[in-house]
């Protein structure tokens, strides 16, 4: 089993530059199969799902290969079937977005539920009832989702609850369907705007991502192109929680300071110091970070997966702190592992108070989630002495060269053990 083993306490410093968006790449990926000519896709990183997404892919006989380092090249011009791989699809969430890609394409997909991370119910209502509005049939059969559909009509959709993954894969369906499709209560989040932004650079015909309302005019066919992915916000968030709670003084490069808002204004709240320039956030410690509430939202709240970064960095800040999570029925398993490193933190359903403590102490932990995972690494960095944390397959999934990013501004990690 591999594990991270982490002797902490030492104050992070210099730069870490931040890859491309796993939320945005794992998306633009099967969307690649609408198109028919060659995509290439820059900045994409070298994580697990995305090497999950690319097996998926060369099972169906696409051409895929990296030309150079984070530069991949699609070609599904050869694509064999509808149907996913079982096997690979159940390893994660995003393989869902292959339903609104192969629909888009062929009008047929068969594709395993999502696995992913366990934060509770992973419902897929909201993408059957935006397939449904286009003149898909679907059904839950043998573990899959089967999606069948003789015409795709452009129309209205509304969905009853804010969904990142719904609003991707009625996008990808609907850009090749006939008509014009309204997505109302749609997700707002920035690699909604950059998949949207990938499909028209590709010749689809998307306007009001990153609004309320999403406008597609269907086109018959789609073209292949060359996209850079956005940087990721999320992993952004970790390095800048990761520098105030190790007392450091960390530049993350490679940043859009508009995505990172919610962090900054936090962190600043706080009473850490904060400085933007255009592509760059430097974060450094100043004193004890002060408490404060945090509530996860939709975009541009505060998102539910760096609620478990800020939360850790709360664990030694001045006085009680509340964070409420209104997205995941499971987000707060991770408090459990850092009560074992003596954090003071009380869990009732959907929120946490957290009174701070001096100093966290090293424990054997274990990641329960991908952002839960990243969370344990701050901790570890803050503890002085060696942890060691196990699972890491769960952090590997959104986190590119994350042992050598962290040994690069002065962390003292390490990763052992085998597959």
């Amino acid at each position: 089993m591999e594990k991270y083993v982490i002797k902490g306490g030492t104050p992070l410093s210099g730069e870490v530059t931040i890859s491309g968006a796993k939320n945005a790449v794992v998306a633009m990926i099967p969307a690649a199969i609408l198109a028919d000519g060659p995509c290439i896709l820059e900045n994409v990183p070298d994580i697990s799902d995305v090497r999950i997404m690319i097996d998926i892919l060369k099972q169906m006989d696409v051409e895929v290969y990296y030309k150079a380092p984070g530069i991949l090249y699609i070609n599904a011009e050869h694509i064999n079937g509808t149907k996913v791989p079982y096997q690979l699809a159940t390893k994660m969430r995003a393989s869902y977005y292959f339903l609104g890609a192969l629909l888009g394409k062929f009008r047929h997909a068969e594709v395993a539920l999502p696995g992913g991370c366990h934060l509770g119910p992973r419902p897929i209502d909201q993408h059957q009832k935006g397939f449904e509005a286009l003149g898909v049939q679907t059904e839950v059969k043998g573990g899959a989702v089967i999606a069948d559909a003789k015409f795709l009509v452009g129309a209205p959709v509304f969905f009853d609850q804010v969904s990142v993954g719904a609003t991707i894969n009625v996008m990808l369906c609907a850009c090749m369907a006939d008509g014009i499709t309204t997505i109302e209560n749609v997700a707002k989040e920035p690699h909604i705007v950059d998949v949207a932004n990938f499909l028209n650079s590709m010749g689809a015909k998307i306007k009001g991502a990153g609004t309320d309302t999403i406008k597609i005019t269907g086109v018959s066919k789609l073209k292949g192109s060359v996209y850079s992915v956005i940087p990721d916000q999320i992993e952004a968030g970790t390095y800048m929680a990761m520098a105030a709670a190790t007392k450091g003084d960390v530049l993350v490069k490679n940043v859009i300071p508009r995505h990172m808002e919610c962090m900054t204004a936090k962190l600043l709240e706080m009473g850490v110091g904060v400085e933007e320039g255009d592509d760059q956030i430097r974060v450094y410690y100043k004193k004890r970070p002060k408490p404060t509430l945090v509530k996860t939202l939709p975009y541009p709240g505060f998102p539910t997966d760096m609620q478990p970064l800020i939360t850790t960095l709360l664990t030694v800040a001045d006085g009680n702190s509340t964070v409420t999570e209104t997205i995941w029925d499971s987000r707060f398993k991770y408090t459990e592992e850092l009560q074992k490193m003596g954090a003071n933190i009380t869990v009732n359903g959907k929120t946490a108070m957290v009174t701070g403590v001096d100093e966290l102490y090293p424990a054997p932990l274990q990641a329960t989630d991908l952002r839960a995972g990243a969370a344990m690494v701050i901790a570890g960095l803050m503890a002085n002495g060696t942890t060691e944390i196990t699972n890491i397959h769960y952090v590997e999934r959104g986190y590119e060269n994350l042992v050598e990013k962290i040994t690069a501004i002065g962390g003292d990690i390490r990763k052992e053990g085998t597959n």
